[in-house]
């Protein structure tokens, strides 16, 4: 899989992808991450990518020359899946991480400033946020794509760390885990762990499983009926 970011901060993503699992997924060949600095592409003499909104308003929003310009100069990247994030994007989730690790090349626009010129719109193919919050740009939650889409392919993970019982990948969290001492400050393992009859551990794992999720997310539950 090919990943590539647009930002005007590269450096912000060297501490991140140069260790554990993102930096084994790249030294293996299952992923392969590109930066693409979007202010190489501004025409202003200053370099600049942001400027004031038409109408007036508080801070600079990001224009939308250098970010097309910057698209153009990426191999095929009218096949590539586009992503713009944005606070007004679809609310991330683990159904949409999961369809993009299907993707052959995927290329994140990472906005900053007070917006982005509206027009960008019409070069990208989804808006995605993190959460209902605002960040100080879109950095941070290209990096959290990035780590949840490439655990997810093929080989990146070892069968010790894989995702498939990971919470929200069946719709549920996921259920409680021990390891030893067996018991600590009085509190024990449940039997039912110990006992080797992996049919009652995968009972007990399924029950314990849905009665979090009720207990903690409900909304998780909810969703995962109407979807049914």
């Amino acid at each position: 899989m090919k990943i590539t970011i647009l930002t005007i901060f590269p450096e912000m993503f060297a501490g991140v992808f140069t260790e554990s699992i993102l930096k084994r997924a790249q030294g293996q060949g299952s992923v392969e991450i590109n930066f693409v600095n979007f202010r190489d592409f501004s025409l202003n003499k200053h370099h600049r990518v942001d400027d004031y909104s038409f109408g007036g308003g508080p801070g600079l929003i990001l224009a939308v020359e250098p970010i097309y310009l910057a698209l153009k100069s990426i191999p095929a990247y009218d096949t590539a899946f586009k992503i713009l994030m944005t606070p007004q994007g679809t609310p991330y989730s683990q159904k949409i991480a999961n369809d993009f690790s299907k993707k052959d090349h995927i290329i994140i626009i990472c906005g900053h400033y007070e917006g982005f010129d509206d027009r960008i719109l019409n070069f990208v193919d989804m808006e995605v946020s993190i959460g209902d919050y605002v960040l100080t740009g879109g950095e941070i939650g290209a990096m959290v794509i990035v780590d949840s889409v490439t655990r997810l392919l093929p080989g990146v993970l070892s069968s010790d760390e894989s995702f498939e019982q990971d919470s929200f990948y069946n719709g549920l969290l996921e259920f409680p885990q021990y390891t030893r001492p067996q018991e600590f400050m009085g509190m024990k393992v449940p039997d039912v762990l110990l006992s080797g009859n992996h049919a009652e551990i995968e009972k007990w794992r399924k029950e314990e499983s849905l009665k979090r999720t009720k207990e903690r997310r409900p909304d998780l539950l909810k969703k995962r009926s109407e979807n049914d």
